[in-house]
């Protein structure tokens, strides 16, 4: 299936009637600190905490009827599984969660709480991906795979789209990397409004696989991640690489200690729980400012499932 900007749209549709339109917030102090004008895309106060309910709601809804009755499975580290799991609640149909052991605990209960079947398996790539295939075939469910299925990139590209929409023109937008769903719907959104538009995606410096994928031109995946920001850790997918190098994205790296002096900046000055996922854009924005000073910015905050009781100072 070949993404288009129409994608987009068509999912912005199918979701409207459950996902939230998340508000755009600005602050007068980042943009000094930043030297840049920021409008901060708050998918913190998306439906289960994150952007991921976009996707995850597209996907659900793009089924037929005889595929929804069999339920939906998928393998996550905690928001995608979350997002899942209330989308198919949305449905009234089964959703199957595969969680490695040491998931942040609080995002295990959210997806407990939206009714999914929790499998545990062992905190690796393979444990995950093994045992979701193996619930799909014992079960029939469909697989919705956490950044790879084109359903899930059209929805998440949607929160650029809504951004876009209320700000006009921008010379930047930037969202962080990880699997890479967000970032390859974001590109495909924005370049599909505003061809001229530069994306930047914010990667954490321990979990750099993005940024030596796009570095060499082929995919890295021996990657060991060791980062704070859990929910960027995931392997990146081909099809988001395909999909960034076809847009110019360009990766940026950020230590976990600039992730995490700008998710308490995000707390101090704008008032909001951002989790270090989200943060990293902003670490990004100070980091690299010869990309940013005087430009008009998009930033996505792509989620606020943080623990409370493990803040990171």
């Amino acid at each position: 299936m070949k993404l288009s900007y129409a994608d987009v749209e068509t999912a912005a549709r199918r979701i409207a009637p459950f996902a939230h339109v998340t508000p755009v917030s600005r602050s007068r102090s980042l943009d000094a600190l930043a030297s840049c004008a920021i409008a901060f895309k708050c998918e913190n106060f998306q439906r289960a905490g994150a952007f991921k309910f976009r996707g995850a709601c597209n996907a659900v809804w793009a089924l037929s009827d005889a595929q929804a009755a069999r339920g939906v499975v998928t393998h996550s580290s905690g928001n995608h599984g979350a997002a899942l799991a209330l989308a198919a609640q949305t449905r009234g149909i089964a959703a199957h969660v595969v969680v490695p052991e040491g998931a942040v605990a609080a995002k295990v209960a959210a997806i407990r709480n939206y009714g999914a079947t929790l499998h545990v398996c062992a905190p690796t790539l393979a444990a995950r991906e093994e045992t979701a295939d193996r619930i799909a075939r014992e079960t029939g469910a469909t697989l919705v795979h956490p950044f790879t299925d084109p359903n899930v990139i059209a929805g998440q590209g949607t929160a650029a789209l809504e951004l876009l929409r209320e700000t006009g023109e921008l010379d930047a937008l930037i969202a962080p990397v990880g699997g890479g769903g967000l970032i390859s719907g974001s590109a495909i959104a924005a370049k599909g409004m505003f061809p001229q538009i530069h994306i930047f995606a914010a990667e954490p410096e321990g979990a750099a696989d993005a940024f030596e994928s796009m570095r060499r031109g082929e995919r890295v995946t021996d990657i060991v991640p060791d980062t704070i920001c859990d929910g960027l850790r995931a392997t990146f997918g081909q099809i988001n690489f395909d999909l960034m190098r076809g847009h110019d994205v360009q990766v940026l790296p950020v230590s976990d200690a600039e992730t995490v002096a700008a998710m308490r900046l995000v707390f101090e000055r704008m008032k909001i729980v951002i989790e270090p996922s989200s943060a990293v854009v902003l670490a990004a924005i100070t980091r690299y400012r010869e990309h940013f000073a005087g430009k008009r910015v998009g930033a996505i905050l792509s989620g606020g499932n943080v623990d409370l009781d493990r803040l990171p100072w």
